[in-house]
């Protein structure tokens, strides 16, 4: 039995779940959340706990099952209180700024760039103009969202500039002058 697949997800005050065949629907303070589940696993609500169960001991029935434990976990926590990534941007002039909705990303290009929110997430910037923090509750698009404003300027590793995750750590290189390379 799948150690994740069998714990069962526990609903919090305020948070209630809708479950119609395959498809679920939790609701919360923050949101309200839907996610269709393969037609296999089975997914149950017995008072405030939510119980997931896979017909067979099949490879793929055993995957699914932990993966959709793992997602309505996910959803429960969303709705209730969210997920936050932050990110931190490193370089002589690098910032970013919230206008209305939009970040806009000022990172050595001859342009500012502006990334649009997707619905249901929301951007913050602190003071300094160098932490970024998105705000959501879907951690999928979260993650996803995260992962896109990185990838317009990844960390390079010689003098460690750009988007990075908070807390990353970049492996460094020595120059072209081979610092601390034998000669």
């Amino acid at each position: 039995m799948s150690r994740i697949g069998k714990m069962p997800v526990p609903l919090p005050q305020g948070v209630t779940a809708k479950i119609d065949g395959s498809q679920v629907t939790v609701k919360g303070p923050r949101g309200e959340l839907a996610r269709a589940f393969h037609p296999a696993i089975t997914i149950a609500q017995q008072d405030t706990t939510l119980h997931v169960t896979r017909p067979t001991d099949q490879k793929d029935h055993r995957a699914l099952h932990g993966l959709s434990r793992a997602l309505l976990a996910n959803m429960v926590t969303g709705v209730s209180s969210g997920f936050q990534r932050v990110l931190s941007i490193e370089g002589v002039g690098y910032r970013a700024e919230v206008q209305g909705q939009n970040l806009v990303l000022s990172l050595g290009f001859s342009h500012p760039v502006t990334v649009m929110p997707p619905t249901g997430v929301k951007f913050s910037v602190d003071k300094t103009a160098r932490i970024v923090t998105i705000d959501g509750n879907d951690k999928e698009v979260v993650g996803e969202v995260a992962a896109k404003i990185r990838r317009i300027r990844p960390p390079e590793p010689y003098k460690g500039k750009g988007v990075l995750y908070a807390g990353e750590r970049i492996r460094r290189k020595a120059g072209k002058a081979g610092k601390g390379a034998k000669k």
